[in-house]
């Protein structure tokens, strides 16, 4: 096409000729000259020389500056490194299922790259196959343009252990090197081309074509999960063309000096990046296992229920009794609402006993192993009581901390916790915390933290505080030494965005904003609602995910609400006062599609910026402390 360079040349034999020796392998033709390294191919204009990838490190550079005669490392350093195990040999017998020889390494090079490319694209087909069924597009929101549009920030997948690739992240960052498709070109076949990421936002990657410079008007936003995104050298190894965009074609003359220049000292994305996302997207929980999950209709007791689907990590659950299945419940498969069968009555847990005397045919225990683990306590010595207070998080207005009491101590540390002021009679809205949740607090943790405390209903010695209402109440406060007070580093700030489940309505995903930390605790508000909608959530919680989560698992993403239902909102709100529900949802959010029918004139939505707020994940002022 240039240069020399026949970049979309359809002739990608490899067949050897008949007269030549079995144990040799023809070379490929001169349109897809080849450097090998490690089992990457890289694939150059010119056809004489290109770039090489250090086996150790994973460095990109030019082939003839790099260490030793057959070019595998890029300092003397990594040679000695990589002499101390035997990585080349592991990978080798891993792609042939053999034990490594010296003659598979030097003759059987071509069938080695065929195997790795042929598995590659049966791995793409598959993927891209799941996501065509599952993917469920949301109109007229995207992330990219909201993002740019707003110059907002994401918060890194690495804040998310539970997401996939949520602990492998690794540095990929902005100046990582990748291939795409190239769109910006007429040819009627599939072509790509070398980007570089511009810039992050959670899985979603902002890239410009090389050659671009500062010209960002063919910039574009990609799923760096997705199956068109892929590390330098794929193309070759995959018999695919590397075409410059029409815009630049003529940019240079030279585009082997171009990439030679722009690839060195560039990384890429690790070359079994595509297997690590298929693996990190594996669940364990399967579809027809039975589980034992809070009620929603009685948050007091536990009942059985049968994983119906599985998307992402996130079950929908249906409860055992429900013949139409239509009485359902959705939560994360590390969620503290699901346990094993048995667990109810291990603890002391009420437990509604399901009138199907019988499993169903297919259905099966899901095994203990599966569930999130707590950690161990020492009951044996000072220890929670019935009757103490504290502050907790009201599981039936996630954004309001409230003034609670012990009910019942169960085993192994599990609590049962009612709100002062709101108790239903017979205790069917006590809820279950461990004793290390994230989710209660000691008396004076609202007040040290600058948190409105709420107080009981119909307390009127206003305002409330606790040294009063502790002896008003002839009661005492849980010991201060009892709680979590474990802060990790989280790695969130104010104004992050993420994609966030909407607990009082927990088959949403929404899309939302980090409006205040206070040590380990989030202030999650959903982008487009009113303040009052709000919940706190533990920075650890398992319904918080990167941007670009629901694009990469098919799971719908509920938009913004439009700036003109707002006022649709406050009124709402403001002529029907908020009562509570045994049921284990609060204030319901409609839907982009409900919402679109009950639109009214508003005036625009500025988001809350927060001001002020602790985010050090020190604990030296977590707790007030305690008047005598």
């Amino acid at each position: 096409m240039f240069d020399g360079y026949d970049s979309c040349s359809e002739d990608t034999s490899s067949s050897s000729s008949s007269d030549e020796s079995e144990e040799e392998v023809a070379p490929l033709p001169s349109s897809l000259p080849i450097i090998k390294n490690n089992g990457q191919v890289y694939t150059y204009p010119d056809g004489k020389s290109g770039m090489a990838t250090c086996e150790m490190c994973g460095m990109v550079g030019v082939r003839d500056a790099f260490y030793s005669k057959t070019k595998r490392f890029c300092s003397v350093s990594c040679s000695r490194s990589y002499s101390s195990n035997s990585k080349k040999a592991s990978i080798l017998a891993r792609l042939q299922g053999k034990p490594p020889t010296k003659k598979a390494k030097v003759l059987q090079k071509q069938p080695l790259v065929a195997k790795l490319a042929a598995y590659a694209q049966y791995q793409a087909t598959l993927q891209n196959q799941a996501k065509t069924k599952a993917a469920v597009p949301v109109e007229g929101f995207s992330w990219g343009n909201y993002i740019n549009s707003n110059s907002f920030t994401a918060a890194p997948v690495t804040c998310f252990k539970h997401a996939p690739m949520g602990t492998c992240w690794g540095d990929i960052s902005e100046g990582v090197r990748v291939e795409v498709p190239n769109t910006d070109c007429s040819l009627p076949t599939k072509v790509f081309w070398i980007a570089g990421i511009v810039k992050l936002a959670g899985y979603n990657a902002l890239l410009r074509y090389e050659g671009f410079e500062n010209d960002s008007s063919l910039d574009f936003w990609c799923n760096v999960c997705g199956s068109d995104i892929h590390p330098v050298g794929w193309c070759a190894t995959s018999g695919k063309p590397l075409v410059p965009p029409r815009t630049i074609q003529h940019k240079y003359t030279n585009w082997k000096a171009f990439l030679v220049k722009r690839l060195t000292g560039a990384k890429t994305l690790p070359p079994d990046f595509s297997q690590k996302v298929s693996e990190s997207m594996q669940y364990p929980f399967k579809t027809s296992m039975r589980v034992e999950v809070v009620d929603k209709t009685h948050l007091c007791r536990t009942r059985v229920a049968v994983v119906e689907s599985v998307i992402g990590g996130r079950l929908r659950l249906v409860y055992e009794e429900s013949e139409d299945k239509t009485d359902d419940f959705w939560c994360h498969m590390y969620s503290p609402l699901i346990h094993h069968i048995g667990w109810s009555r291990s603890i002391g847990h009420r437990f509604k006993r399901s009138d199907i005397t019988k499993k169903q045919d297919g259905h099966f225990d899901a095994p203990p192993h599966l569930f999130m683990k707590v950690k161990e306590v020492d009951a044996a010595g000072e220890w929670f009581k019935e009757g103490m207070k504290l502050e907790a998080i009201d599981p039936l207005n996630l954004s309001a901390i409230c003034v609670a009491t012990i009910r019942k101590v169960l085993a192994d540390g599990y609590l049962m916790i009612g709100i002062d002021g709101s108790e239903a009679a017979d205790g069917s809205d006590w809820f279950c915390y461990h004793a290390t949740s994230p989710s209660i607090f000691p008396v004076g943790f609202c007040e040290i933290n600058m948190i409105e405390l709420t107080p009981p209903r119909g307390y009127a010695k206003l305002p409330f505080k606790w040294f009063d209402y502790l002896r008003e109440t002839d009661s005492i406060a849980a010991p201060v030494k009892l709680f979590n007070k474990e802060v990790p580093n989280h790695g969130f700030h104010v104004g992050m965005k993420l994609e966030a489940v909407d607990l009082m309505e927990p088959r949403l995903v929404c899309v939302a904003t980090v409006t205040r930390i206070i040590h380990r605790l989030l202030r999650i508000h959903f982008d487009g609602w009113e303040d009052e909608y709000d919940q706190w959530v533990d920075c650890e919680s398992p319904d918080l995910y990167p941007v670009g989560w629901c694009q990469l698992t098919g799971y719908q993403l509920q938009p913004p609400a439009p700036q003109t239902s707002r006022d649709s909102q406050s009124s709402s709100s403001k002529q029907k006062k908020k009562a509570k529900s045994q049921q284990y949802k609060g204030h319901k959010k409609m839907t982009s599609l409900q919402l679109k029918e009950e639109l009214l004139d508003g005036e625009e939505y500025s988001f809350l910026q927060g001001a002020s707020d602790q985010e050090s994940n020190g604990s030296a002022s977590y707790y007030i402390k305690q008047e005598p």
